[in-house]
C-alpha cells in the first residue's frame, strides 16, 4: 500500500498552474494542495486570484499567487524568477489557461464566411501560444534541472470535427501536436527526466459552455442530447474527475509516459455511434 501511495505522489513538488482561478485550474489546484504539492497559482484578475489563493491556503497549502498573462513572455519570466527565489525549482507546469471566448463560436445560422476573424485570432492565440509561451519559460528551467513534467489541455474538438467552434478546435489540435513535439524535443535533448503530456477532457459543464449545453431552465439543449447519445457512460463529467488523470501524468507512476494525449471523456472519443 505504501508503495502504491508513493508511486502516485506529488508531495513537495513545485507546481505552476496557469488559469488557477478558473473552474478547471481551481479544481486541480485544490487537488494538488491536498496531495501536498507546493502550488504557484497564476491568474489574470487580482480579485479572483486572491480568493483562490486564500481558499487554497485554508486547505493547508503552501501557495503563492501571481497575476499574469500567459501571452506575456516578459511577465512570465519575472514570475519564474520569483518562483526560483522562493522554492529553487519548478517540477510541474500545468497549462490550464485557455478555452473558448465570446464571439468565437458560430451561431447555428452563421456560416464560416461570417466568422469574426479577430475572435479567431484571439482564441487561437489564447490556446496555442497560451500553452507554448509558459512552456518556453518554465520548460527552460526544467531543461536546466533535467527534470520536470508539463501537462497541457487539449480537447475532444481536437480529435474530431465539431460544429460551431472552428477557432477553438484548430487551436486545441495545435496543442495536441505541440505536446507531442515538445515531448520529443525534451526527451532527446535533455534526457528522460522531462515529460510532456496532455489531457483531452470530454464534456463538462462550465461557465464557458453552459449556454451551449443547457437551456436557462437547466434542461439539455439539442447539442447536449447529441453529446450524451455519443458518450457511452451517458453523462457529463464532473470537473473533479480530471484531477486524478493530471496527478498520474505528473507522478512517478508515469515515468515512461510522454507525448500522450489522454482522453478523459466517458468513452466519447472511442464511440462510433453504432
Amino acid at each position: 500500500m505504501e508503495f502504491m501511495e508513493n508511486i502516485f505522489s506529488i508531495e513537495g513538488k513545485v507546481a505552476v498552474i496557469t488559469g488557477a482561478s478558473g473552474v478547471l485550474g481551481g479544481s486541480i489546484a485544490r487537488s494538488f494542495v491536498q496531495q501536498g504539492a507546493k502550488v504557484v497559482a497564476l491568474g489574470t484578475k487580482q480579485e479572483k486570484l486572491d480568493k483562490t489563493v486564500s481558499e487554497l491556503k485554508e486547505l493547508g497549502g503552501d501557495v503563492i499567487g501571481f497575476v499574469g498573462n500567459v501571452l506575456d513572455i516578459q511577465g512570465l519570466e519575472t514570475i519564474a524568477q520569483a518562483v526560483l527565489e522562493k522554492w529553487g525549482r519548478v517540477d510541474i507546469l500545468l497549462n490550464i489557461a485557455g478555452g473558448n471566448i465570446p464571439g468565437a463560436t458560430l451561431m447555428p445560422d452563421q456560416s464560416f464566411f461570417e466568422m469574426d476573424l479577430d475572435k479567431w485570432n484571439q482564441v487561437t492565440d489564447l490556446n496555442m501560444n497560451g500553452t507554448v509561451f509558459p512552456s518556453y519559460v518554465f520548460g527552460k528551467i526544467m531543461a536546466e534541472q533535467k527534470s520536470g513534467s508539463i501537462v497541457n489541455v487539449s480537447s475532444m474538438a481536437a480529435l474530431q470535427s465539431m460544429t460551431r467552434v472552428p477557432g477553438y478546435s484548430a487551436s486545441k489540435a495545435a496543442v495536441s501536436n505541440f505536446t507531442q513535439w515538445l515531448a520529443m524535443e525534451m526527451a532527446m535533448k535533455y534526457g528522460d527526466g522531462i515529460r510532456v503530456n496532455a489531457i483531452a477532457p470530454g464534456f463538462f459543464i462550465g461557465e464557458q459552455n453552459r449556454a451551449v449545453l443547457l437551456h436557462p431552465d437547466g434542461s439539455l439543449t439539442d447539442r447536449s442530447l447529441k453529446v450524451i447519445a455519443n458518450t457511452p457512460m451517458r453523462r457529463f463529467g464532473d470537473i473533479t474527475e480530471l484531477n486524478g488523470a493530471v496527478q498520474f501524468l505528473c507522478s512517478p507512476a508515469a515515468s515512461f509516459v510522454t507525448g500522450v494525449v489522454l482522453a478523459v471523456d466517458g468513452g466519447f472519443s472511442t464511440f462510433s455511434g453504432v
